[in-house]
């Protein structure tokens, strides 16, 4: 026991054990059921449950092993492990806390496939507060977690409701006419163009029509004088590649003024329509400030009256299509000339203004909860190595059910409502 915290040591083979993930087939297409976890976390459904009751998941095989948690009862593939507990004074909520501060991928078998062993991780030394301050500390990270869901929820629906504007007015061209009404269902009138019928007054064109396109670069990477920690914005495609979030002010790491002058990179400017020309192509955000990227963008900075958010989701419309345009022997990569080509349908801009009038303000929302939940991580994982460690902690009298946040306090400090 720790005479610093009261807390019980002792090592996770002590209080639990790992099964093993079965193999399963067809869940990757279904949307419902009971959720299915690989090493990466959720990867489909199924009608059939490993474990009845809510459970953590830990990677065995792969890479990147993680840890995940499931509120309800779930089943497990062969490529992971679910956590059984040997005792009653486990809270497995606190246990999925407590293993996400710990660094599963730096366990390693020595297999050719990175593996996390069972003999491994039973020597993991573990202390174990009482099963009261194990709750109170999972409800207390719990409120953050479920708060970033939350906002994750919302803005998916907000990215589905203007990706179906998008496709109504665009697609479809019901788009409102003079008198409010759906522009094709109205009996609004259509001109032959080489795309097929369009909206009459609205024109075949080219990407560059819309925008100017640029391309980006990378400072030299044998001069350690050209990046930084903080400094000028420079994003590659593997920045986004590790997030879903819809807009960005930075990637991994900054350019310094002297790595800004020495290279032919560009400086963007705010609402600049991030596009991944290669490895791979696709990846989309908007800039929320001035940036730079490498060489793998073809990017588009809108005209006033076009707008970044519909250059965005013309953008992810046709990906394919750019796709097609693009070459290569390697990996295929799209030109800065021919991602100018690329055909598009041009609206009027009485109608540009009218879509931007009603999705702007969609995507405001959406940048708001982004950046919420970007602050709720942080306070997360600030938080967590001092609950676990017994640093900050919780009082186990209050309701459990609505538990409050603690002020941050001195080292070793208790908190106290």
């Amino acid at each position: 026991m720790s005479f610093e915290t009261g807390w019980r040591k002792c090592t996770w083979g002590d209080i639990s054990t790992l099964e093993y993930g079965k193999a399963l087939r067809d869940y990757k297409d279904k949307t419902s059921g009971y959720p299915v976890y690989g090493t990466n976390g959720l990867i489909g459904y199924t009608e059939k449950y490993l474990s009845d009751k809510p459970g953590v998941i830990i990677g065995r095989k792969g890479a990147y092993r993680g840890v995940h948690y499931s509120n309800r009862p779930f089943f497990v593939i062969d490529t992971a492990y679910y956590l059984s507990p040997k005792i009653p004074q486990l809270n497995l909520r606190w246990a999925y806390y407590s293993l996400r501060n710990i660094d599963i991928n730096s366990m390693d078998s020595g297999s050719a496939i990175p593996s996390t062993s069972r003999s491994d991780f039973y020597s993991i030394e573990v202390d174990l507060p009482d099963i009261y301050e194990q709750q109170e500390i999972a409800n207390l990270l719990s409120v953050l977690d479920d708060k970033i869901e939350l906002n994750n929820a919302i803005n998916k629906n907000l990215e589905e409701m203007a990706q179906a504007l998008f496709n109504s007015w665009f697609v479809d061209f019901e788009f409102p006419n003079e008198n409010g009404e759906p522009y094709k269902s109205s009996g609004g009138e259509f001109e032959e163009s080489e795309l097929g019928l369009i909206p009459k007054g609205w024109k075949q064109g080219t990407i560059s029509e819309l925008g100017e396109v640029a391309g980006g670069a990378t400072p030299s990477k044998k001069n350690e004088d050209f990046y930084t920690v903080r400094g000028i914005p420079w994003i590659t495609p593997k920045d986004l590649s590790k997030t879903n979030n819809k807009y960005i002010s930075r990637g991994e790491i900054d350019i310094t003024q002297k790595g800004f002058s020495n290279s032919s990179v560009k400086l963007l400017p705010k609402g600049t329509v991030l596009f991944s020309s290669r490895a791979p192509i696709g990846y989309i955000a908007i800039a929320k400030n001035e940036v730079t990227t490498n060489q793998g963008f073809k990017s588009v900075i809108p005209f006033k009256h076009v707008g970044s958010e519909f250059v965005y989701y013309l953008l992810k419309s046709n990906v394919e299509t750019i796709e097609c345009r693009a070459s290569g022997s390697t990996f295929k990569e799209i030109s800065g000339t021919e991602m100018k080509r690329v055909p598009v349908l041009i609206p009027t801009e009485n109608v540009l203004a009218k879509f931007n009038e009603i999705v702007e303000p969609i995507g405001r929302l959406t940048q708001k909860c982004e950046e919420e939940n970007e602050d709720l991580t942080q306070i997360r994982d600030t938080l967590l190595p001092k609950l676990m460690s017994g640093e900050i902690r919780v009082p186990v009298e209050q309701d459990h059910n609505h538990p409050d946040l603690p002020k941050v306090a001195e080292s070793s400090a208790i908190y106290q409502p």
